[in-house]
């Protein structure tokens, strides 16, 4: 996940920053690239998002947060929903009529497994799962869910369950042990020194 702003430098260089990030994510094998960048306009998401997809080489998959609409004009590999984001179902019957369907991934995020299972029910390819642990990003969404509970989403969920909210690369392995199919995180990978040996490391390579 991206978060530009947290980044060290001038404002006016934070996209350059983050887009070379993101070409060393890609360089890392990360499978997933979620653009989180909340304050941008929707003409500004687009250009950087199309920029971002260019920057992957379609070799890691890009996923836009909450705009639908951003993610069909760059030709992005799916949205990212928020709980309070457009429904799921919507998202997957606009993305069939763009003949893309499946292909196209809807994730979401859930902080109940209530709220992941009915997601599920609705159509989504994967839930992020959260917060496992105590983060100030996820500081909004309460208390911590907790290993146990993550480990009741995915025992209880067919589709994949990613955890996410302060997630180490110590505490990510007691994460993969309840269950979860992967981690979601900003600084974890976004202020890596080598992205590259952090992802060798969580894939046990």
């Amino acid at each position: 996940m991206t978060d530009r702003r947290s980044l060290a430098g001038p404002l006016d260089a934070l996209r350059s920053l983050l887009l070379e990030k993101i070409e060393e994510a890609v360089q890392g094998n990360v499978d997933w690239i979620e653009l989180r960048e909340r304050d941008l306009s929707a003409r500004e998401l687009a250009a950087f998002s199309e920029q971002a997809v260019a920057r992957t080489g379609g070799a890691t998959r890009v996923l836009v947060n909450d705009r639908l609409d951003v993610a069909f004009a760059v030709n992005a590999a799916g949205v990212h929903l928020g709980e309070k984001g457009l429904p799921v179902s919507a998202a997957r019957r606009l993305a069939k009529e763009r003949s893309i369907g499946r292909e196209f991934l809807v994730g979401v995020s859930r902080h109940s497994v209530e709220g992941a299972l009915e997601a599920e029910r609705a159509g989504a390819d994967y839930v992020m799962f959260g917060p496992v642990f105590a983060t100030p990003s996820k500081a909004e969404f309460g208390q911590p869910q907790g290993l146990q509970r993550l480990r009741d989403a995915c025992e209880r969920l067919k589709i994949p369950v990613l955890a996410i909210g302060g997630i180490t690369e110590q505490n990510a392995w007691e994460c993969f042990a309840a269950g979860a199919q992967g981690i979601a995180a900003i600084r974890l990978f976004q202020n890596a020194k080598n992205l590259g040996k952090v992802v060798e490391r969580l894939r046990g390579t």
